[in-house]
């Protein structure tokens, strides 16, 4: 920067600053203000014209003046003309008095963009420093439109200075976040890339800033910067603190950099190249080491840097969850911080455990700090650490600790912060019947949730134990005896009301053979809290009071004196009037049997999703709940909750009406619209994503042929429109796969609603194919990319293909796409190397016509000896050369893994160019194996 000159100090800038200090009054502020302003205009507008230090001076005071909150109506010209100065102190005044006052529709923006693109060629850097600072202290979509196609170019350019190339980036960074479409990706973005490379770190970070958001929304453009992020946080992590003298803080050497470059690495799965995945994991180890190591300083500034590259690297760790002993000692890293004297860092590692408990690897390392985690419920001070704390309880809880962690988390809802006990309750009911093994628990369980916090127990809560008492015998009479006691108590809360009123209508008759809960005694008890109780629930307990007439008649003309009586036959509200005299009516005038018909016991609810996980979701928000997260520990369960293919998104239980049915049964939880799935256990809870269900579409058009180029390849873009991309990046060993869907939102319009569902037909029921998916956020920004991890396990041998259904909504509009999902068979095979005799002896050990299926067609590609070879390679199995006696024919083996069984394969590919045919002949143990494979692998010749 040019040194400032003697003149420079603008004195009578500073006498005037003085001035409005000393002012006593706001009047006297104004009143001085005035005068300067009237001054200014005058020299603006006299005959004499003003140099350059005059210039300055003058817009500088109205610059301060409207910093003061004053509106300036004049002096844009003349800070335009500064722009033309040589001197540095002029231009940079002029370019603030820009980017504070200016805006994009003044009618100078015209001459400021033609100085700005004078001051980008000038190669004067420090001009083109100020430039750029102005162009992204404005940001708007006028600049972006002027210079998003100029700024890429003096980022990469050879000559550029590394303090213009750091400036460069951030400026392109700040007109990508603002006019993301302006921003043409080109040629530059491989030579942007290579900034990780520079050996000035100030250009390295910024760059790393500008990457890692261009990465985010084009993953494809910028994969390339793993090696190079990899590299470069390899040589950071590994040196001394005194070879990054400049970039060291506090010991701890270029800190933001390394938490960037890990920034980066999450945008991408973990890397392919076993070299780059090798020296990823020693960094990261190395990491992990550095933090169990003696501090260097004892200042806090010491181990802010220290441990923000530490929670940056395990949450990295945690993106890829591929490495199990990196997960483990991240966990066992995260449960020494558990007890740590700083809040911040026990909230950050309560915070980062969560979703480690989601992993498969690390959920029995986080399980053992649960005696830590409840004392932290107990003791911690900060409220929002002890919200984290009942999210990790949450997280952990599995069959083996379900008991203990229900009853802490019930012995902290007595005590618990009001403004997060609804949130309590919900996973307190949650977890009560995902684990029930003995159902008598989860009674029990939801009856005391309701006695500590009935005001925060949703009606979702109480629908749901009814449902689950009505579908399971064995619970029935408990449910009614444990109610009924219950419901002794002096002061029972409304929502304890309803439930026992359900309840004991509907099998009340289990317990009433007990003196002690005769019909008459279960009839008064319930008609004592009548009157304490709102509307519905008096509407509820008037249809329970019928149907203790169907079953006991001995009661029944004591129900009738009750119905009969003016508080209900001329009661105010015409709800409970009407009840009260249809009721009336029809006990009195319908006979015995008709009467049974009528009131008869509720049919069994069908299955369903459980809507208290819905409403959990919907109150935290798609990224803080773990419920599903479970289901990555339990392989065999399908995605959507059983054979039936069914939306993701089904409707949440709606409060009913008192008048939905006179009968009683408009208090009961309403059945569900869709298909059931199957119930596991003790009922399966699946995840909710939106507010309707609504029809599967039909297959995307073209979506079939890009299904066959998969076959042979596991990357690319399966599904591309206007509107969306889908892109897959696949892996499979032996029986397990796992598949990264990328969803691309090419609008600048966000994605609402956006739910992917993975729909099986009925041949992939669970016991053949298990999928576990991870949620994906229902918002996906314009121009963002989302990305769903599918977990893939093949338990028996198939021939469909399951369907990817994204339904979302778009400016409006309702949009529903399907494409298959090219998960196929071949994706398990494992190729085996064979040589000529092994191969023809096992060929004719699998000579049985069943064994074999042959196929003769037409060539639909250019038979080239190269391709055929790729695809077969691609297809699983091993190309064994040399084993036909024929050179021109192929020959390959290899096995189908699957969890029940290992099935041999054996293929024999004969070509003719003259008549451009092909003979395919495909050998395995099974005959529906074969079958499936030749019509795999003849698609693609």
């Amino acid at each position: 920067m040019p040194a400032v000159s003697k003149g420079d100090g603008m004195r009578g800038l500073a006498v005037f600053i003085s001035d409005i200090r000393n002012c006593k009054s706001k009047e006297a502020e104004i009143k001085r203000i005035n005068k300067e302003l009237a001054n200014i205009r005058s020299k603006f507008k006299g005959d004499k014209a003003l140099d350059g230090y005059s210039k300055k001076k003058y817009v500088c005071k109205l610059l301060f003046i409207f910093l003061l909150g004053h509106d300036i109506d004049f002096g844009h010209m003349e800070a335009v003309n500064l722009l033309s100065s040589n001197r540095y102190t002029e231009k940079q005044i002029g370019y603030l008095f820009i980017s504070v006052l200016v805006n994009s529709n003044s009618e100078l923006i015209r001459l400021i963009n033609n100085a700005i693109k004078n001051d980008l060629a000038s190669r004067n850097p420090t001009f083109m420093g100020l430039a750029l600072h102005c162009i992204a202290s404005v940001g708007s979509r006028e600049m972006a439109e002027a210079f998003a196609g100029e700024i890429p170019k003096v980022l990469v350019a050879g000559d550029t200075m590394d303090s213009v190339k750091q400036s460069a980036a951030l400026c392109l960074l700040r007109l990508y976040r603002t006019s993301p479409d302006l921003v043409p990706m080109g040629d530059w973005t491989s030579r942007v890339v290579h900034l990780l490379n520079d050996q000035h770190l100030g250009v390295v970070t910024a760059a790393t800033s500008l990457i890692t958001t261009l990465a985010q929304k084009n993953p494809e453009e910028f994969k390339t910067s793993v090696s190079l992020a990899v590299s470069r946080l390899s040589r950071i992590v590994t040196s001394a603190s005194t070879d990054l003298q400049d970039y060291t803080y506090y010991f701890v050497p270029a800190p933001w950099l390394s938490v960037k470059l890990l920034r980066l690495l999450q945008c991408y799965p973990p890397p392919e190249d076993p070299a780059v995945r090798g020296r990823l994991t020693e960094c990261l180890e190395t990491i992990l080491n550095k933090a169990q190591e003696p501090p260097k300083s004892k200042k806090v500034q010491h181990s802010n840097a220290k441990n923000a590259v530490l929670f940056e690297a395990i949450s990295l760790i945690i993106h890829h969850d591929s490495e199990p002993n990196l997960l483990v000692r991240a966990c066992n890293q995260l449960g020494q911080f558990l007890q740590h004297r700083e809040t911040n860092l026990r909230y950050l590692a309560l915070e980062s455990m969560c979703t480690l408990a989601s992993s498969e690897f690390s959920h029995e390392a986080v399980k053992t700090h649960i005696e830590t985690v409840i004392n932290a419920l107990k003791t911690e001070r900060d409220v929002s650490v002890r919200q984290r704390a009942v999210d990790l309880l949450y997280a952990m809880c599995d069959r083996s600790n379900a008991p203990q962690i229900v009853a802490e988390m019930l012995s902290y809802l007595e005590t618990a912060d009001y403004s997060i006990r609804e949130e309590i309750v919900l996973k307190v009911a949650i977890l009560a019947e995902k684990y029930a093994v003995d159902y008598t628990w989860y009674v029990d369980t939801i009856l005391n949730l309701i006695r500590i916090a009935g005001d925060y127990v949703s009606e979702e809560v109480w629908y749901r134990v009814i449902q689950i008492v009505i579908n399971r015998d064995d619970v029935q009479g408990y449910a009614a005896k444990t109610v009924f006691e219950a419901l002794q108590a002096p002061a029972c809360h409304e929502n304890l009301v309803k439930v026992g009123g359900y309840i004991l209508g509907e099998f009340g008759n289990l317990i009433a053979g007990d003196p002690r809960s005769s019909p008459l005694i279960q009839f008064n008890l319930l008609h004592s809290k009548f009157h304490l109780c709102s509307v519905p629930t008096r509407a509820l307990l008037l249809s329970t009071y019928i149907k203790f007439v169907n079953l006991f008649p001995e009661v029944k003309p004591t129900i009738q004196d009750v119905l009969r009586s003016d508080s209900q036959l001329r009661n105010a509200d015409v709800e409970l009037q009407q009840r009260a005299v249809e009721y009336l009516r029809l006990s009195t005038v319908a006979s015995t049997d008709i009467l049974a018909t009528v009131l008869e016991e509720m049919p069994p609810f069908p299955e369903r999703e459980s809507s208290i996980l819905a409403k959990l979701k919907k109150k935290k928000g798609p990224s803080t709940v773990t419920d599903l997260e479970d289901t990555k520990r339990e392989r065999s369960v399908d995605v959507n909750g059983g054979p039936e293919p069914a939306p993701a998104s089904t409707s949440a239980v709606s409060t009913p009406s008192p008048s939905a049915d006179l009968l009683g049964l408009g208090a009961a939880p309403p059945a569900p619209a869709g298909p059931p799935p199957s119930s596991s256990g003790g009922g399966l809870l699946v995840d909710v994503f939106s507010d309707s269900a609504s029809v599967v579409a039909p297959l995307a058009p073209g979506s079939e042929d890009n299904f066959a180029r998969f076959v042979c390849k596991n990357n690319g873009v399966l599904f591309e429109n206007q509107l969306l991309q889908i892109g897959l990046k696949s892996e499979f060993r032996q029986n397990l796969g796992r598949m990264f869907i990328f969803y691309g939102n090419k609008t600048s319009t966000q994605f609402l609603n956006f739910t992917p569902t993975l729909i099986c037909s009925d041949d992939l029921q669970p016991n053949i194919l298990g999928f576990i998916t991870k949620p994906v956020d229902p918002t996906v920004e314009g121009g963002a990319q989302v990305q769903q991890v599918v977990n893939i396990e093949c338990v028996s041998d198939f021939t469909e293909a399951p369907v990817l259904n994204i339904q979302f909504r778009y400016g409006g509009t309702f949009q529903n796409v399907s494409v298959q999902l090219p998960i196929t068979l071949n994706k398990f095979f494992q190729p085996t190397e064979m040589a000529s005799q092994d191969f023809f002896q096992r060929w004719k050990q699998l000579s049985n016509p069943q064994q074999e299926v042959q196929n003769i067609f037409k060539a639909k590609h250019p038979m080239d000896t190269e391709v055929t070879k790729a695809k077969i390679i691609g297809f699983g199995s091993a190309l064994l050369e040399e084993v036909d006696p024929n050179p021109a024919n192929f020959v390959g083996a290899g096995i189908i893994h699957t969890k029940t069984t290992q099935i041999g394969c054996l293929l024999r590919l004969e070509p003719n160019l003259q008549a451009q045919m092909y003979r395919l002949t495909l050998r395995t143990s099974k005959e529906a194996v074969s079958q499936r494979l030749c019509e795999l692998l003849s698609a693609q010749f």
